[in-house]
C-alpha cells in the first residue's frame, strides 16, 4: 500500500529558505520557544497552491509533526479550505517560524531581518502566479501581510485577500466559560462566512467545484477536515494528522512546561 507524504523544502528556492532561516538576532528566546526549532510550512511547494494561509506561530503538535497548523486550528481551516473548494491546491506558512512565548513585542515583530526572510517566502509562494486568494488568520498575519503589500512586489500584486478570525481564538478569549465559547464561536463563524462570500468569486480553479455552503451558528459536522496524509513527513502515524489533542505542554511551572511536551497516543489506537 502505497502511502502519501510531504518531501518538504527538497526544492529551490525553499531549499536556500530552509537553510538560511533568522535565529536569536530576530526571534529572542523571552518571546519564542526557540529550543524546539523553526517550522517553515504545510501544503505545497512546487507551485500549484491556488491559496496561501499565513498563520500565526507553530505550537505544540506542530513541534512534533514539524508542519504547521496540524492541530486543532488545521483541521478547522482545513474545513474552510474545503468551502471554497480547495482540497489540496494551498500552502500555508507562519507569522512566526518559533511558537510564541509570551507576547512578542513590536519591535521584533517588525524586525527587519524577521520582515525580510518572511517575505522571501511569500515572494517564492507568489512566484508561480496561480495564487488566487491569501487567507490570513488573526491580527499577526494581516500585519505579515500588510508589510509584504508594502514591497514592491506586493504593491504590483492584485491578488485577493481576506483576514479571518484566528481559528481558535474562542477558546483562548473564553477560557472554561461554555457561555462565552458559544458567543465566541457564533461570532467567529459569521465572520468566516463573510470571508467565503468574498474569497469565491477569486478562486477560479478550485480542486472541486462546489457551491459556498455557509457556517452556522455552531461547529457542525464536516466544518472540521483532518490534515491529509500528503502534508506531512514520511513515516509519520495516521493519528498524529488525523486527531488532535496527543501533544500537551505539562509541568509544575513555566519553565518545566516550556521544556516538555508530553505526547500521549489517543484513545482506540492501542488495544
Amino acid at each position: 500500500m502505497k502511502r502519501g507524504f510531504d518531501p518538504g523544502c527538497s526544492e529551490e528556492p525553499f531549499r536556500s529558505l530552509a537553510q538560511e532561516y533568522p535565529g536569536e538576532s530576530a526571534y529572542p528566546p523571552d518571546q519564542f520557544r526557540v529550543e524546539w526549532g523553526p517550522i517553515f510550512h504545510r501544503g505545497r511547494l512546487d507551485g500549484s497552491a491556488r491559496v496561501l494561509v499565513i498563520g500565526q506561530d507553530p505550537a505544540q503538535h506542530e513541534a512534533v509533526v514539524r508542519r504547521i497548523l496540524v492541530g486543532e486550528a488545521g483541521r478547522r481551516i482545513q474545513g474552510f479550505l474545503a468551502k471554497l473548494g480547495i482540497t489540496r491546491s494551498y500552502a500555508m506558512i507562519n507569522t512566526f517560524l518559533y511558537s510564541v512565548y509570551g507576547s512578542v513585542k513590536a519591535a521584533t515583530r517588525k524586525n527587519p531581518v524577521l520582515v525580510a526572510y518572511r517575505n522571501r517566502w511569500i515572494d517564492a509562494l507568489m512566484a508561480s502566479g496561480r495564487i488566487e486568494a491569501v487567507v490570513g488568520l488573526g491580527v499577526s498575519a494581516r500585519e505579515a501581510w500588510e508589510l509584504w503589500k508594502a514591497t514592491p512586489a506586493g504593491q504590483a500584486s492584485t491578488v485577493a485577500f481576506a483576514a479571518i478570525t484566528h481559528p481558535t481564538q474562542p477558546e483562548s478569549a473564553s477560557g472554561k466559560d461554555r457561555a462565552k465559547l458559544e458567543q465566541a464561536t457564533k461570532t467567529l463563524l459569521a465572520n468566516w462566512n463573510l470571508a467565503l462570500s468574498a474569497l469565491a468569486p477569486a478562486i477560479t480553479h478550485p480542486d472541486v467545484p462546489r457551491p459556498i455552503k455557509p457556517y452556522g451558528t455552531a461547529w457542525a459536522d464536516g466544518d472540521r477536515t483532518p490534515v491529509p496524509e500528503g502534508d506531512i513527513p514520511a513515516g509519520l502515524p495516521a493519528w498524529m494528522h488525523e486527531q488532535d489533542g496527543w501533544a500537551a505542554r505539562k509541568g509544575k511551572d513555566d519553565l518545566a512546561k516550556r521544556r516538555n511536551i508530553t505526547i500521549t497516543v489517543p484513545k482506540g489506537v492501542v488495544a
